[in-house]
């Protein structure tokens, strides 16, 4: 597992670092919509996998005392210089976050459950610095049938890509449960009907 490990903070690092400094992130104005209509000013929130730190930026100008965390040291780089005056931290990956229990009321963790390796300890943790009752706002790409059988499953899981997990709005809904969190609640969104590109889930600890 440190084999590995190094691997992926070394994989990400180089992708952090190649990325051009104005991105244009899919669905961004729908992913903000969603974060906006969940905060409540002076909450404590968790940006949990923040890259350059726009969403941490969204929850600090929606009132939120906010933190953003990232496990790529490029991505925490950028996004102090994008977001002077707002706290980013460096978390291990797959280790525990640098935050102490009960920490937050809102964690907010935008198109990263799908990157993941350790699914069980990434949630637990995500859980574990949630006060009781706190909520988990997430979102990640949506794979239905329809979609996958239309495009293929190396379009959206390439074998040399970060994909390492593809999530159906069931699948997201059973593992949110399966590790601990109730009033799960997971809709698809953009796109026609069938083919949703997005899947948008809350829960709660």
């Amino acid at each position: 597992m440190g084999r590995y490990r190094r691997l992926m903070q070394e994989y990400y690092e180089e992708l952090w670092q190649q990325l051009p400094d104005e991105l244009a992130p899919p669905e961004f104005e729908r992913r903000r919509r969603f974060l906006v209509s969940a905060v409540t000013a002076g909450q404590r929130a968790l940006d949990l996998g923040c890259g350059n730190g726009d969403f941490t930026a969204v929850l600090a100008q929606a009132g939120a005392r906010v933190i953003g965390c990232d496990v790529a040291r490029a991505a925490v780089e950028r996004a102090r210089t994008r977001h002077p005056g707002l706290d980013f931290r460096l978390a291990p990956i797959g280790g525990a976050l640098p935050l102490a229990d009960n920490s937050f009321e809102l964690v907010w963790a935008s198109e990263v459950i799908e990157h993941v390796a350790d699914t069980a300890r990434w949630l637990s943790e995500a859980r574990r610095v949630l006060v009781p009752r706190g909520r988990l706002l997430l979102t990640t790409p949506s794979h239905g049938r329809l979609r996958v059988a239309a495009a293929g499953i190396e379009r959206f899981s390439p074998p040399l890509g970060d994909h390492l997990h593809l999530y159906t709005r069931r699948s997201l809904a059973d593992t949110l449960r399966e590790f601990g969190f109730g009033d799960v609640e997971v809709r698809a969104a953009g796109g026609l009907p069938l083919l949703r590109r997005m899947l948008l889930a809350r829960a709660v600890r």
